[in-house]
């Protein structure tokens, strides 16, 4: 095992990230060290990269960032039980305390307490990584390749959000083709959608739109009124509003079209986040159009991430034509500034680090606790 690795480094408080040759992590007692294979880019790392407000409210320089990945255990700490060396794993970035009463109840994604990969510890975007053995995800290599495999944790925001609506039959608006809206487009054909239209700014994102299913694409950037969108909506749902629209951007005028395009008794849900604050006229938009409006972040811990899985290794979504860019830990300012362009995908890090991919040692079945005199430990 080496001591030092390459890792991307947000060294300072200002815009910009480093690649450093830093100590490989140390494992806590009840910790995992894991080489990463595949790492990808997500929103949170450009806005770290920018150093924007949010950023630099949040984060605590010096922090390798990142969050999304795939790789091999390479060491375990004495208290792991259920990990091994050679397993070949994922894990959710959403560290939480497992004591407040959201845990306790089944919404640990809402834990307040949550700390985050990449953000409140070091991440991914390195050769190695230290993640506690409680949200160590186990993948299968040969239906989920790295470059695929990493992207289960934002892929699976797009689950939650998406399959929080019975689709079977129903005609269904994305507003915002990002990485999230991309997936919920994928996850919606697969649902049974009847109809799926996608709306964005970006002709690059809308081709990708069409690639994971779209059946119409909408470039909203010439619109010259206020109702471009909901019109165009509208019109080519036969006249009517749609039944379901999942607002992606966070936009203000997103937010707009999502309440008059969609049909009088539809859902909304709101996903995107909005940079600032925004207007929403209650009354005219939500109560006399009698809506179901759902606010919803991230995904459950770990309810979810079966969901995922499921859809991900039947091949049910086929995520590789969202995946525009594979780099190297070198050139991540590229991929930031690819990023930030809009013309992009998902882009994957390969930190090229050297790992034994032999499956790990077949487990002992547990004891049958249904043998008299067995003691039982789960």
């Amino acid at each position: 095992m080496p001591e030092r690795m390459k890792a991307v480094c947000k060294a300072g408080s200002e815009p910009g990230l480093v690649i450093d040759e830093i100590p490989v992590p140390s494992v806590g007692r009840d910790e995992v060290l894991v080489g990463v294979e595949a790492a990808s880019v997500c929103g949170t790392d450009l806005h770290i990269w920018k150093w924007d407000d949010w950023a630099a409210n949040r984060i605590k320089p010096p922090l390798t960032i990142g969050h999304e990945f795939a790789g091999t255990v390479v060491d375990v700490g004495p208290d792991v039980t259920q990990v091994r060396v050679g397993d070949y794993v994922s894990a959710e970035s959403h560290i939480t305390c497992g004591l407040c009463f959201q845990c306790r109840t089944g919404q640990a994604h809402m834990c307040p307490r949550t700390k985050i990969l990449g953000v409140d510890r070091d991440g991914v975007f390195a050769e190695y990584v230290s993640v506690p053995e409680s949200v160590v995800w186990q993948n299968d290599r040969e239906k989920l390749p790295p470059e695929i495999a990493t992207l289960q944790e934002p892929f699976g925001n797009a689950v939650f959000a998406t399959l929080a609506h019975d689709l079977a039959g129903q005609s269904v608006a994305v507003l915002g083709c990002g990485p999230v809206g991309l997936f919920s487009i994928g996850i919606a054909k697969a649902s049974g959608a009847f109809s799926v239209l996608a709306a964005d700014i970006n002709d690059y994102r809308l081709s990708l739109a069409q690639a994971l299913g779209a059946d119409k694409v909408y470039n909203a950037s010439a619109d010259e009124g206020e109702n471009g969108v909901a019109d165009w909506l509208i019109e080519t749902n036969e006249g009517f509003g749609v039944d379901v629209v999942l607002e992606m951007s966070g936009a203000q005028t997103s937010i707009d079209a999502a309440f008059r395009g969609v049909r009088n008794g539809g859902r909304v849900t709101l996903f995107g986040i909005p940079a600032k604050p925004v207007r929403i006229d209650v009354a005219e938009s939500m109560i006399f159009k009698n809506l179901t409006v759902l606010a919803l972040n991230g995904r459950r811990i770990f309810d979810t991430w079966y969901k995922t899985r499921w859809l991900l290794e039947s091949n049910v979504v086929d995520l590789r034509p969202i995946i525009s860019r594979e780099v190297g830990l070198e050139e991540v300012e590229t991929a930031m500034e690819l990023l930030d362009g809009g013309d992009v995908g998902k882009i994957i890090i390969r930190p090229n680090v050297a790992v034994d991919v032999t499956p790990a040692p077949e487990r002992e079945a547990p004891p049958d606790p249904n043998v008299q005199g067995q003691l039982f430990h789960p």
